[in-house]
């Protein structure tokens, strides 16, 4: 697998082969992980779940609809909850016979094995394939290593009508509070299949302008994620462009498409900011060495605010964690981890923990750029593993292109990655069968041959 990457100090893009590793899988049985519970105070002095507080300000039919929701995202166990704690429940038959109903339906689940658990990522979708694929020096990066929009919701709906199911690597596994891990577990009824979804480079990088891809993401009047589009006579557009929007919009018409409320994990380097904002502060200090697409860009927005980039930035993924997403860090500068020394990694991390973290709430999850990883070994080991998990990461994850890889081990959760891109529906569509045809989805506007790597 080949990503696209921008080096600081040059505007051409590079390519860079990335190697596969050997599948490990834990054996340890997974266990069921506990859900904290916020508390408020009521009148009396006593305390009451949020659940019980929210379910008596609603009419026994607002609660039954939002039980049956979280019931159709396979989150029983709240469904019923919630139905228990109503005022009416006692005198309620519907809510009495829901409550039957998604027992008998919670007890017919299987628990998913966690090592067969799959893991597929994007990278920013095309959205006019014209402009990508125009026969410039980008041309043959893109069409390695992007997709269409097109492509990207016929992968989605095949997916969805196998029975395939978004869930979260923190449903796999959970960080205890000495920093161990502990595997999850992941219920489904039988015909569900269960899978992780990620997409890298979430930044719309300067490179990318004028090449048919969204430019940012935005929050809309409803409070909706959308993406902003720069047409060619320089007006905005504003609808969905890219994977978070897309994906927002197929779970609200099949909310089953969700295992309680997951959505994906959404990986961010930060030289030049995060989400289509220019949050990173070499924006505002200009050193020396500011590369040319940064001053470029700084001298087309006179105006330009690093508070106001980065209040933006925030407010954009604050809104996407409420509604599911989930960050990691693809390393400030799109680091190959196994080729910096452990100093690099240190000057590296530090600044995205300076630059993205606050942005985002932090993260415990890092998504390897160039999709490499930190040993070749069945184990981690080492001082960049030992640095990484000081500084609070537990989530690693890379590019391996097998079915399954997954490890939990007592000081970290190991998953890899399979790319749903250009190259591997043109060279490799035997390695996707489990997930949909590629002869189906793959876009006529794409060129082919797609070039091959190296």
């Amino acid at each position: 697998m080949i990503l696209i990457v921008m080096a600081l100090a040059a505007v051409v893009i590079i390519t860079a082969a990335v190697r596969g590793i050997a599948g490990h899988f834990s054996s340890s049985k997974p266990s069921a992980s506990g859900t904290d519970k916020e508390t408020t105070a009521d009148a009396s002095g006593g305390d009451k779940t949020e659940q019980e507080t929210a379910s008596s300000k609603s009419s026994p039919k607002d609660t039954l609809k939002a039980a049956e929701l979280k019931a159709t995202q396979y989150d029983y166990d709240g469904a019923i909850e919630l139905l228990k704690a109503d005022t009416s429940y006692s005198s309620d038959s519907d809510m009495q016979s829901a409550v039957k109903k998604y027992e008998e339906a919670k007890a017919s689940c299987k628990s998913w094995p966690l090592e067969e658990v799959t893991h597929v990522f994007y990278h920013i979708l095309i959205k006019d394939p014209s402009k990508a694929f125009d026969g410039d020096y980008k041309e043959a990066d893109y069409n390695q290593v992007m997709t269409t929009i097109d492509e990207f919701n016929k992968i989605t709906q095949t997916m969805y009508d196998k029975g395939y199911v978004m869930v979260s690597i923190k449903d796999m596994a959970t960080v205890n509070e000495d920093g161990t891990m502990s595997p999850g577990e992941i219920l489904l009824p039988e015909g569900k299949i269960p899978f992780v979804l990620s997409q890298d480079d979430v930044c719309y990088y300067h490179y990318m302008d004028g090449d048919g891809f969204a430019s940012k993401l935005v929050v809309d009047d409803e409070g909706k994620i959308r993406n902003e589009y720069i047409e060619d006579d320089g007006s905005v557009s504003v609808g969905d462009y890219d994977m978070v929007p897309l994906i927002d919009r197929f779970v609200e018409e099949h909310p089953d498409f969700s295992y309680r409320g997951a959505k994906g994990i959404v990986a961010l380097t930060g030289y030049n900011g995060i989400l289509g904002y220019r949050t990173d502060i070499s924006y505002e200090t200009r050193p020396a060495d500011l590369d040319d697409n940064k001053v470029e860009w700084l001298d087309a927005h006179p105006d330009f605010s690093l508070d106001k980039e980065r209040e933006e930035a925030k407010k954009v993924a604050d809104a996407m964690k409420e509604d599911g997403w989930l960050f990691a860090s693809h390393t400030w500068g799109h680091q190959n981890i196994g080729q910096i020394s452990l100093e690099q990694l240190q000057a590296d991390t530090q600044k995205f923990k300076d630059n993205v973290d606050p942005l985002i709430g932090g993260t415990d999850i890092i998504i390897f750029a160039f999709g490499t990883d930190l040993t070749t070994q069945e184990d981690y080991s080492g001082d960049k593993f030992e640095y990484l998990k000081s500084v609070g990461y537990n989530y690693y994850c890379n590019v391996d292109s097998s079915k399954y890889f997954v490890q939990i081990r007592d000081r970290y959760f190991r998953q890899g990655r399979r790319n749903l891109d250009g190259y591997r529906m043109y060279y490799n569509p035997d390695l996707l069968e489990d997930l949909f045809n590629a002869k189906d989805v793959f876009d006529p506007s794409r060129p082919i041959p797609v070039p091959p790597m190296g």
